[in-house]
């Protein structure tokens, strides 16, 4: 049956079908396109399919097929500022964010969150009538300020998005993550091992929120940003991904990138005439690797290959699902990465991640002993500097660096609507950057950035529209000039022409060597033209200055990875005499809003009530990878220091007593990298045991006050663990070495002879 072109509302009135189901708020033209952002995490440029790997990424690569591929398109080095820029449409450092979020200096090119100056695409976007949606990675507030306490103004929620599903920090487990659902924490919704894995949950739930919009509001478009936790650290994917990928890499980086290179060739993703970059220094060749340093290595490549083959299998759930929903035509698809490969695997590669930032290069010898669980939940795996190279083919240097390996990374746009056959799977080789997103699509869906937000006078959008590319490949590039740093390394690209400075922490910024190169005929980097052509040098850097002056990069500041930990400065919320006091119930506190124990002598006292029979966690860190437990069992107080899956576990040599009673551990830094914990029960010493490893840095996940959340730390039981008693206040207490420090100073000492 036909549907009647008009319908009687309930006072009678009669209303057209073309007008709008809703009268409340702002509308979107008619045909408005949705807006659907997908970003990759620590992906190099050769790593899709499409632009050059082996790797099975064949819902991208149709993308790229039935769309546009751009092959000169660059971001920051590093995941935040490109977020930001991103979203804002403006450069990293002028929107407050020239590192990652964790801290701020003081300066306003590192706020720790966006300057409530630059507005968001969603809150643009929300005002122009869309719903709006993100899911994913924020990594865009200080993380102190992303516990449950809040605050929460610069959440998701609080810049432009409707809904928020996804996590806050820069990683998280894929198969424990930390989630926040809108402004709250909440758990993982399968607890079976690998039953459950972040990116397919990522999509499901995207999918879910897109569907109650359009199935309630056909009117109104949706932008939906979706940041993947993949491909960065942990790499981590479900067995049957792993598999396919098992002895994929046994020739070697040198054989593979090789190959990648000559089919990036072939697919015309580089200029004909690209050189290869040779090996970053530290790059051994393969042939030269001990066994089991290449036995390691061609796994952790394996675990990454089958983590990327996996995220694209949920992007074509998503394009499948909008589909499915009637939404795929009319929606601009956007797909790309915020930097290089990753260098944080270092030479070997890691089976945990957080030994690399305690300090530990595990040797492959010793890796290999648990090879099996690279990819699974049991590891917290990076893969080592050749492969991450080899991800970035053909160029040199990784994620963190201005050089094109660093800031040169995949992207491509599909619009079925708007893509005639005769543009279905052309190139587009002009150089674009990330910053230029945002004002392409507030061109393309009829938006303008506005003058003033909430009262609030904005940034101008510094960002070029690449709008007419999409549509023409031989328009010309809108975006001649663009300026990059990190850490102190440096940018600029004039043209064709390309000068870069890469930093030594603590070197002199005048005196530093600036190379140079002709990325028309030298897109790699291979041929420095300094010495030959110092005069066109010598302007690209005056003119390095003068774009850093003008988008905020002043002062240089090389202290990110020092800031980045620096957790006990005047005004950090964590000073060294730090009292923390938890009363539960609490929602689990992510790892930079939890208290700051790492590397530091502290105490922990439970002032508890049970019955003679009650047990469970009472304070529980990190993961079943690396973290501190603390629980009652079988009548006695239990420490389980997971240091990297090496336990060590302390029971009180005193039963717990029934009624009232006051639990602690006292935690004492020892000489070099060692330590010691000592029980207490009601103030009297109850055991004591050696820490062979002190954590400086126990995890990415956080803690947990009366159960342990996730992924459990100790083998002794099985979570969340509740404490079945009472818990009635857990105090932890910086500083200061605890009860019986002399006495166990002296162990430490003696253990050392």
């Amino acid at each position: 049956m036909s549907r009647p072109s008009t319908f009687k509302g309930r006072i009678g009135r009669t209303v057209a079908e073309s007008e709008p189901y809703f009268d409340e708020g702002p509308h979107p033209d008619d045909g408005a396109p949705n807006v659907v952002v997908v970003l990759l995490d620590d992906t190099g440029f050769a790593q899709f399919g499409c632009y050059g790997s082996d790797i099975d990424t064949s819902n991208i690569d149709a993308l790229a097929a039935e769309g546009v591929q751009f092959t000169n398109f660059h971001v920051t080095p590093l995941c935040s500022p490109t977020r930001a820029s991103l979203l804002t449409g403006r450069s990293a450092h002028a929107v407050g964010m020239r590192a990652v979020s964790n801290f701020r200096t003081g300066f306003p090119n590192m706020l720790g969150h966006l300057t409530n100056h630059a507005a968001t695409m969603a809150e643009v976007l929300s005002a122009e009538g869309y719903a709006t949606f993100c899911l994913g990675k924020w990594h865009l507030a200080r993380m102190e300020q992303c516990s449950a306490a809040g605050p929460f103004d610069q959440w998701p929620l609080g810049r432009g998005f409707d809904r928020f599903y996804g996590f806050l920090e820069g990683e998280t487990d894929q198969f424990h993550p930390d989630l926040v659902c809108d402004n709250h924490h909440v758990e993982v919704p399968a607890t079976s091992e690998n039953a459950y894995h972040l990116s397919e949950d990522l999509v499901d739930q995207a999918l879910g929120m897109i569907a109650d919009s359009v199935g309630v509001r056909p009117d109104r478009p949706f932008f939906t940003y979706l940041a993947f936790g993949a491909t960065h650290a942990p790499h981590q994917a479900p067995e049957a991904y792993l598999a396919k990928y098992r002895g994929r890499y046994d020739e070697g980086w040198d054989v593979v990138r090789q190959r990648w290179f000559e089919r990036q060739l072939e697919l015309g993703v580089i200029p004909e005439g690209t050189g290869l970059a040779p090996r970053n220094p530290g790059v051994e060749p393969w042939d030269d690797l001990p066994e089991n340093q290449r036995r390691l290595a061609a796994r952790l490549q394996e675990a990454f290959a089958a983590f990327l083959d996996h995220t694209d299998d949920q992007v074509g759930r998503l394009v499948a699902g909008l589909d499915r929903l009637g939404q795929l035509d009319n929606t601009i698809l956007c797909v790309l990465a915020d930097n290089g490969a990753s260098q944080e695997g270092g030479p070997f590669g890691v089976m945990h991640e957080m030994k690399f930032f305690n300090g530990i290069l595990e040797t492959p010898d010793e890796a290999i002993e648990r090879i099996d669980d690279i990819g699974g939940p049991h590891s917290h795996t990076n893969y080592p500097w050749g492969w991450a190279q080899c991800g970035n083919s053909p160029f040199k240097w990784y994620k963190q660096n201005t050089h094109e390996g660093g800031v040169h990374v995949p992207m491509v746009v599909s619009w079925p609507d708007r893509f005639q056959a005769g543009q279905h799977g052309t190139q587009r080789d002009q150089f674009v950057n990330v910053a230029d997103i945002a004002p392409t699509i507030y061109e393309l869906v009829g938006a303008e950035a506005p003058v003033t937000y909430r009262g609030v006078e904005q940034l101008p959008v510094t960002g070029h529209s690449f709008a007419d590319l999409l549509d023409d490949a031989d328009a010309p590039g809108t975006n001649t000039l663009q300026y990059f740093e990190m850490g102190g390394s440096r940018a600029l690209v004039a043209g064709e022409w390309k000068a870069v400075c890469k930093h030594t922490v603590g070197a002199d910024y005048d005196t530093e060597s600036w190379e140079l190169y002709h990325l028309s005929v030298d897109r790699s980097e291979c041929t420095d033209l300094a010495e030959a052509e110092p005069d066109r040098l010598a302007e690209l850097v005056a003119l390095w200055w003068s774009e850093a002056e003008r988008h905020g990069v002043l002062p240089l500041d090389d202290r990110t990875f020092e800031l980045f930990g620096a957790r006990f400065r005047d005004h950090s919320p964590h000073p060294v005499d730090r009292r923390y006091v938890y009363r539960p119930p609490m929602s689990p506190l992510p790892g930079q809003a939890s208290a700051a124990i790492g590397g530091r002598n502290f105490t922990l006292t439970a002032q508890v009530t049970g019955d003679g029979t009650a047990e469970g966690v009472l304070f529980a860190t990190g993961t079943e990878n690396s973290g501190i437990s603390v629980f009652v069992q079988g009548g006695r107080l239990v420490l389980d220091y997971n240091a990297f899956d090496t336990h060590s576990i302390l029971e009180s040599d005193v039963a717990v007593p029934t009624g009232d009673a006051e639990l602690s551990v006292a935690f004492t830094r020892g000489e070099a990298m060692a330590g010691t914990a000592e029980l207490f029960i009601d103030g009297a010493s109850a055991g004591a045991v050696d820490l062979p490893l002190y954590m400086r840095m126990i995890s990415s996940v956080g803690s947990s006050i009366g159960y342990d959340a996730g992924s459990v730390v100790s083998k002794r039981y099985a979570g969340p663990f509740a404490f079945s008693g009472v818990l009635h206040e857990l105090e932890i207490r910086l500083g200061e070495p605890g009860r019986g420090t002399a006495e166990a100073i002296a162990r430490a000492e003696m253990s050392r002879q």
